[in-house]
């Protein structure tokens, strides 16, 4: 675990964001975006949210390699998160108050130690 300086705001893009269980059955449409060179999905899952997923999420017979949760958190130039993994350029991070989500990395700024 590391901290990080935000040093561009970011606010959440989805009010309720798409969620996966590892072995569920995901649906895509063509939809597909390369970000900061790195490839995501649009899906659709089985509970009907729908959203984008990084590329790695998705198992050849279109499960869910792993469980996923796409909320982001809204944060502002000056916040320090703990960032806990990254994938796709964002980084999944705790808030001060405990709260979870992804930051784009570029928004970030590690902390010295």
């Amino acid at each position: 675990m590391s901290r990080y300086r935000v040093i561009a705001d970011h606010q959440a893009s989805y009010p309720d964001p798409i969620r996966l269980k590892a072995g569920e059955q995901i649906k895509l449409t063509r939809r597909r975006d390369i970000w900061d060179g790195h490839l995501w999905l649009w899906a659709i899952s089985p509970d009907g949210r729908e959203g984008w997923i990084p590329d790695t999420a998705l198992s050849p017979d279109k499960r869910a390699q792993y469980d996923y949760c796409a909320v982001e958190i809204s944060c502002r130039i000056g916040d320090t998160l703990t960032g806990l993994h990254a994938t796709h350029g964002w980084l999944w991070c705790r808030t001060r108050s405990g709260d979870k989500g992804w930051v784009p990395l570029k928004n970030l700024q590690p902390l010295g130690h």
